[in-house]
């Protein structure tokens, strides 16, 4: 986590870890072009718009989705994922805003669309995960 992350609420420093892992494993499986580690992230019972609006519900069917597209249209895309806030919501779940920059495949900027994404993300029987998800492209940063 940076220091300019926002943190609403009181989330223990092993669980700002652990979240933020997720969120770090999901940008890794994307940039590795590899749908089922991309997957892995969401919950079993997840609901995830992406950012060209489909909404894919289930780690299933986000697996099906994610392979095809990140070895197809999204094939030469990367991008880095900026947790910006993280917001206790209740017990083992916490709201996630993240900042999407695109980059090329050394992980430097570049121009293009940029991404905010809100994720829900909630302890799992098999760990962290992602339970909602929304992602939207956007043409300019985003306002603080």
């Amino acid at each position: 986590m940076t220091n300019d992350t926002l943190v609403v609420g009181d989330i223990p420093a092993d669980t700002q870890a652990a979240v933020i892992r997720v969120v770090k494993d999901l940008q890794d499986a994307f940039n590795a072009h590899d749908g089922d580690a991309l997957a892995a992230q969401f919950g079993v019972r997840a609901s995830w718009t992406n950012a060209v609006g489909r909404r894919l519900d289930g780690r299933e069917e986000i697996a099906e989705f994610s392979g095809p597209a990140l070895k197809g249209f999204l094939g030469d895309v990367y991008a880095r994922y900026d947790v910006v806030k993280l917001l206790a919501v209740a017990d083992g779940v916490v709201g996630v805003n993240v900042h999407q920059t695109p980059t090329d495949s050394a992980g430097n900027s570049v121009e293009g669309p940029q991404g905010v994404t809100t994720y829900v993300i909630a302890r799992q029987e098999d760990g962290w995960k992602i339970v909602v998800g929304q992602n939207s492209a956007v043409d300019a940063p985003p306002a603080a």
